[in-house]
């Protein structure tokens, strides 16, 4: 029988979290997994005294992980359904889940019981290689230490994400050499991320583009992604990115730069009764 227990470190789930990238059909978006997931509360499956598998649920109750070594997912469906129905002991608030295409086995455990679902994101592959003659090249500078109160306050003016939570983010970026800046007349115009894997997906590097509420319409958005394009070609590595399904804008862009998308983050609300 599995049994579930609350996982305080998340350095016992590495093999595991291994083995769940191993198994996606393609990369996984890397702010979903490694921005968001990490702030979840994790739980381990175990049967008798060993750690075979885990998922993990967000403070808003929606699953973003379930995993089973493969000799165990005969006990995946009934495992699943408790958790989904809320009728664990352990596990209490799920409202639903959020969950790629690219992960099959936990994509349709999520098909089994949800009451509702909708396209949350995209999920791009950059895969055409793009000569634009008359695009001008765009140079970015990486940010720098003394700059990361200027991109917190830009990107909680821009995308009004909160600023705890941009203050560790991008003092990390920053100190690993992943976050760019582009300056018009000395004012932060748009900001880019270039985000290499340290564990899982190495061959990657997820990228990422805000631009200016003010300088919107104007083509920079392009322009930021084909630079980090280029920087991360340098690298040998493959540029992957997201954008909600809602941002017609934002999509346009991507597909111009050279962007396919084959797979997406699909959000499910899940029935208790």
């Amino acid at each position: 029988m599995i049994k579930i227990k609350n996982i305080e470190s998340l350095r016992k789930l590495n093999q595991l979290k291994q083995d769940y990238f191993k198994q996606a059909t393609t990369a996984l978006d890397g702010m979903w997994h490694f921005g968001f997931a990490p702030m979840a509360n994790h739980y381990g499956f175990y049967f008798n005294d060993d750690l075979v598998g885990f998922c993990c649920i967000n403070e808003d109750g929606y699953m973003l992980h379930f995993y089973l070594q493969e000799e165990y997912q005969i006990n995946s469906q009934g495992l699943f359904t408790l958790i989904a129905k809320q009728n664990s002991s352990i596990i209490r608030k799920v409202k639903g889940a959020f969950v790629s295409t690219a992960e099959p086995h936990y994509l349709s455990l999520c098909l089994d019981s949800s009451s509702s679902f909708n396209v949350h994101a995209l999920m791009y592959q950059h895969v055409i290689k793009t000569t634009n003659q008359d695009m001008q090249p765009l140079e970015l500078q990486l940010a720098t230490k003394n700059q990361l109160v200027e991109f917190v306050q830009f990107a909680m003016t821009n995308i009004a994400a909160p600023e705890q939570w941009l203050n560790g983010y991008y003092a990390n970026l920053i100190t690993r050499n992943e976050l760019f800046g582009y300056w018009k007349n000395q004012q932060l115009v748009a900001a880019g991320e270039c985000r290499l894997f340290d564990r899982y997906q190495t061959e990657y590097a997820d990228i990422g583009v805000i631009v200016s509420q003010f300088h919107r319409g104007k083509g920079i958005a392009k322009k930021v992604l084909s630079a980090l394009v280029r920087h991360a070609d340098k690298q040998e590595l493959t540029a992957i990115c997201s954008t909600e399904s809602c941002n017609i804008a934002a999509r346009k862009a991507i597909s111009s730069t050279g962007f396919l998308t084959n797979n997406r983050i699909v959000q499910f609300e899940f029935t208790h009764s």
